[in-house]
């Protein structure tokens, strides 16, 4: 049993993914289908699949995230788990019908997100609390996919986290980062000459509570792929 995570640019990777993969004995592979020569793995072969973030946009007409598009609808058909994450997240939004667009705002740093009443049975977001402060990047949005359910909000954006059918989920917030990858966002940011909100967002911010949020929400999503006795 082995899980794909698709990745869009070098710098966003796993993150706090991997030691829940790690802890339950699941090897992984990436897909980086954004490099010159890159071949979509066989899907089929993997029990899993994850969509990791990046800086453009799920509307830019490019090609490997068509394939993306793609490789998503198959592995949601069949059933298999599947996760999204920021730009992750959109394209799974827009692979299920709904569209993305620009939010009201970017939304950059430490934000608290709301749990919705349905989040509270959720096999996943059940044992957070109704209110969390997690770390967001983005500046676009999207709408709630038809069957879907909403599973938190934040001020800014009306959709943060969503489940599709048993084991589909789009979160638009970062659960996964490292203070190493926040600290590395920003700098390719400003080399890029990109505004980032209120300013640098601070690394350790919350940093025990985060990592304990994604131990448990990206532990109990790997367990859709192999439940635990």
């Amino acid at each position: 049993m082995r899980v794909l995570a698709f990745r869009h640019v070098p710098f966003e990777g796993l993150g706090l993914i991997e030691p829940a993969l790690r802890s339950r004995g699941i090897p992984f592979d990436y897909a980086d289908l954004y490099a010159a020569g890159a071949e979509l793995p066989r899907v089929d072969d993997y029990a899993g699949l994850i969509f990791l973030g990046g800086p453009m946009s799920a509307n830019d007409p490019l090609p490997y995230l068509k394939t993306e598009m793609r490789a998503m609808e198959r592995a949601i058909g069949a059933g298999k788990p599947v996760l999204g994450v920021c730009l992750g997240a959109q394209l799974m939004a827009r692979t299920l019908g709904a569209p993305v667009y620009r939010n009201i705002a970017p939304e950059i740093g430490w934000f608290d997100i709301r749990l919705t009443p349905a989040a509270a049975s959720d096999p996943v977001f059940a044992r957070l609390n109704s209110v969390e402060k997690v770390f967001h990047w983005h500046s676009d949005t999207f709408d709630l996919p038809a069957g879907a359910e909403l599973l938190a909000h934040s001020e800014r954006t009306g959709r943060q986290a969503f489940r599709y059918g048993p084991a589909v989920y789009g979160l638009q917030f970062h659960l996964e980062v490292t203070p190493r990858m926040i600290v590395s966002w920003y700098r390719e940011a400003q080399a890029c000459g990109e505004a980032c909100g209120e300013g640098a967002p601070h690394p350790w911010t919350n940093r025990r509570r985060l990592n304990h949020i994604a131990r448990q929400v990206f532990g109990q999503w790997c367990d859709l792929l192999a439940p635990r006795p």
